[in-house]
């Protein structure tokens, strides 16, 4: 396990390979977010793997009404509103999405789609010698300010994100940098884009696309960007971002061209996850992505509604009032009305509470039965990272037995079959079911095994009995153990100096103290036995908790910690068993000729022996040291599901004799300060699906390179492993032009991401999205993208009944 104060990985790129930063998707905090989806190329063959259907409401435009304001739920409000800066986020994509040109949007599978609102064609017209892509720009298609989108923007943007020019602080340039020149073509409208050697991902480019007035100049790239944008060019406007109220709210476009935007106005409010039943129930949202409780919560109010119960008797049926029995109900009226007045007016300050929330609940019940819950497939997939710079995942047989002892189903089931939602495994790392790139390659690692996976083990010499069995060649007395011994003396005397200078009295006293026989050479019998706590014996010091790297306490053995000595091995088994000091204590009542605790035996009495119990001898190990492996998980309110799922991993591998430390952390520290840094064995958090994993996924898992410090140049590849063929792969299906040699290639390379086991991926995250029951054309969109000019709500006439809560 990677220890604090090591040398860690870098996130920085490396020259000369392009960057490119993908956002990374978790539960609640570690919900980094997930970013807008980019295109490539288009098939058939993923007809195999369907995606999940969308769950948006879809209706005709002739259908929706004119005008309302939609109040859609964010996050948090935008540190940038520029997309191709390192703290642009989820809300920062939803503004472009919606104000900014979009050369390509994807489809309900996730493929891209060239957009007419902007372009007439887009298409390769040369390929030798050098590739040339040419854009012919819709002739209607204008900034805000009225001037004519063209190909000025293009050479903007190219330039600011070339990384030629290093005053330009951004967090991505892939495909940028292969662009040899830009030129106008035949009139304003043409567009001539030269690369200087083949790029199959050009799709990907120029979405979204931001005025030159923007990319221009460092100043305004750095710095204008964030908070404001001198022109757009969508169905809205950015018209304020208001940070006191925690409100951004768009307006529609008057020089657009397209389709008018339904809406008149699109307010995104940040919102915590934590606090959006709430806000939905309080009337002040329309539409947000929730978890798995506040769904459960609508799911309750539609089905009371449709029952005729009203929000008072769904609080007696299974709200704050659910409890409250007909006894209970008798025994407070007669305490609240009792001749113990002291008694009387807790009882009575209890009930009042207790009214206020039943009245709470059944007012929220009744205003949750307006909404309805749409649901899908997210496009992110949860993984178990598994880091392996160094520690027992630095050898491929433990990562690959760690995985063979894992059961993707049984996971996947455990998170989506409640939901009603395709619970398959994703079998690959580079697209999800229905893109196009999509195949399970699964198959290079194998699936849940757990014999394979202890002999995989074996193979790699963690076996049984392990942690108590030395390296071969340790003999007593080594250099090592007289270290220790030595460290161990210098320590003794230390504490007797200090214990000397406290004591007060005559010369006589210290003389006789003098004269007092050492204690050296003595051994306090039962004094430190493995297992044995000093601070449940009266009278004595609490013993120093054991401590990790960083100075914290230790709730289980790292692998470092368990080869030093087996009463930690002990003393962890008692936090997993239950079979704590008490325990211990009732066990040497038992026995004691093992002797009393504190007693003194005679110079030269050999210690008592530790005779290993059962569980040691089980417990894996090699060369004195045991399997142990740090699982981080965030432990914030939102994150409850991902800590299930780590708990039946902790399970799964603790069937085939892996143990595990969990450690939960913030989830502010979860990802930057551990998951980033490396400081962790097991992790759990997601990644967003790309439609260019080629460009996309490259970051993630190319082979980390050692920098002159001493740390690993990591990019996004937070497993730190990879292989040189994998990073070849990429380059290859990022060089052709031919589309279905591009698909095979990275499908190549993703057989090769299993087999190297340091990501498994355990399940498509689920999309809960809480929507008012008359919007339409908005909820869960799975693989597509929003169209944004196509949200609002039912005309009246057409609202006939209460929307199914699918």
């Amino acid at each position: 396990m990677s220890q604090i104060g090591a040398p860690r990985g870098r996130t920085c790129s490396r020259s000369p390979r392009s960057r490119t930063l993908r956002s990374v998707a978790t539960l609640t905090s570690a919900v980094l977010a997930v970013t807008v989806l980019a295109g490539c190329s288009s098939g058939d063959e993923a007809d195999e793997a369907p995606a999940a259907a969308q769950d948006n409401a879809p209706a005709a435009r002739d259908r929706v009404a004119d005008g309302g304001t939609l109040r859609w739920a964010v996050d948090a409000l935008p540190s940038t509103l520029n997309t191709f800066q390192a703290d642009a986020d989820g809300t920062t994509s939803r503004i472009a999405g919606a104000v900014l040109p979009a050369l390509y949007t994807l489809d309900e599978r996730g493929r891209p789609r060239l957009n007419p609102d902007y372009l007439e064609s887009a298409q390769v017209v040369e390929t030798e010698p050098k590739q040339v892509v040419l854009y012919k720009l819709n002739q209607q298609a204008v900034w805000s300010d009225g001037r004519e989108i063209g190909a000025a923007d293009f050479v903007a943007q190219w330039r600011a994100l070339s990384g030629r020019d290093t005053a330009y602080w951004t967090a991505r340039n892939s495909g940028y940098e292969r662009i040899e020149k830009i030129e106008r073509g035949k009139d304003d409208l043409e567009v001539r884009v030269t690369f200087a050697k083949p790029y199959a991902d050009w799709q990907s480019l120029f979405t979204p696309l931001y005025p030159k007035q923007v990319m221009g100049s460092p100043n305004a790239f750095n710095d204008g960007a964030r908070t404001s944008l001198k022109a757009t060019a969508g169905p809205f406007l950015l018209k304020t971002i208001d940070r006191k109220s925690g409100d951004v709210t768009l307006t529609r476009n008057p020089r657009w061209w397209g389709q008018q935007a339904k809406l008149d106005s699109l307010v995104l409010k940040a919102v915590p996850r934590a606090d959006r039943t709430a806000a939905l129930a309080a009337g002040s949202l329309d539409l947000a992505e929730i978890d798995r409780s506040a769904a459960e919560r609508i799911a309750l109010a539609l089905r009371d509604a449709r029952a005729g119960r009203n929000g008072a008797q769904a609080a007696l049926a299974h709200g704050p009032g659910s409890a409250i029995t007909p006894s209970k109900a008798l025994r407070s009226w007669a305490l609240a009305h009792g001749s113990d007045d002291e008694k009387a007016a807790e009882v009575k300050a209890a009930r009042k509470k207790n009214q206020e929330a039943i009245e709470r609940y059944a007012n929220a019940q009744d205003a949750l039965a307006k909404f309805v819950v749409r649901k899908s497939l997210e496009p992110a997939y949860t993984q178990l990272s598994l880091n392996g710079e160094s520690g027992p995942l630095a050898d491929e047989r433990v990562r690959r037995a760690v995985a063979r002892a894992i059961n993707r189903q049984e996971l996947a089931e455990s998170v989506l079959k409640p939901l009603g939602l395709p619970a398959k495994p994703p079998g690959s790392h580079l697209a999800l079911a229905g893109q196009a790139a999509y195949a399970d390659s699964s198959d290079a690692l194998g699936g849940q095994d757990t014999k394979e996976a202890q002999a995989l083990l074996a193979d790699a010499g963690w076996v049984p009995g392990g942690a108590l069995r030395k390296p071969p060649g340790t003999k007593a007395g080594s250099e090592s153990e007289k270290k220790e011994s030595e460290k161990k003396e210098t320590e003794k005397k230390e504490t007797e100096k200090k214990a000397e200078k406290k004591k007060e009295g005559s010369t006589d006293a210290k003389k006789q103290a003098s004269d007092t026989a050492s204690d050296e050479g003595l051994y306090i019998v039962g004094d430190d036995k493995p297992g044995d706590s000093g601070d449940d014996r009266p009278g004595d010091s609490p013993a120093a908790p054991a401590a990790g790297a960083n100075g914290g306490t230790v709730l289980a053995p790292a692998p470092d910690a368990a080869g030093q000595s087996a009463a930690l091995l002990a003393r962890a088994e008692a936090l997993d068993t239950g079979t704590g000091s008490a325990a211990r204590a009732a066990q040497s009542a038992a026995k004691p000729d093992k002797g009393v605790a504190g007693a003194y035996a005679p110079r030269g009495t050999a210690a008592p022996v530790t005779v290993p119990d059962a569980s040691q001898a089980k417990a894996l190990g090699k060369d004195g040291k045991a399997l142990s492996l740090r699982f981080v998980l965030p432990s914030g309110p939102g994150s409850e599901s991902l800590r299930a799922v780590g708990d039946r991993i902790v399970r799964m591998l603790d069937a085939v004799g892996i143990r595990t430390e969990v450690t939960k952390v913030s989830d502010d520290s979860f990802f930057k300060d551990h998951v980033a840094s490396g400081d962790y064995d097991l992790a759990l958090y997601s990644w967003p699906a790309s439609a260019f994993p080629a460009t996309d996924a490259r970051p993630i898992f190319a082979k980390p390179e050692p920098a002159s410090d001493g740390s690993l140049l990591v990019e996004q590849n937070y497993s730190r492993v990879g292989t040189d063929r994998i990073d070849q792969l990429f380059d290859q299906a990022a060089g052709t032009l031919d589309e279905d040699e591009a698909r095979e290639l990275v499908r190549q390379a993703d057989a090769r991401i299993w087999a190297a086991a340091g990501s498994i991926p355990l399940y498509q995250r689920p999309q809960l999205v809480a929507a008012r029951a008359d919007l339409v054309n908005a909820g869960a969109w799975g693989l597509a993208a929003p169209r944004y000019q196509d949200i609002g709500f039912k005309k009246p006439e057409t609202t006939k009944g209460t929307e199914r809560n699918r």
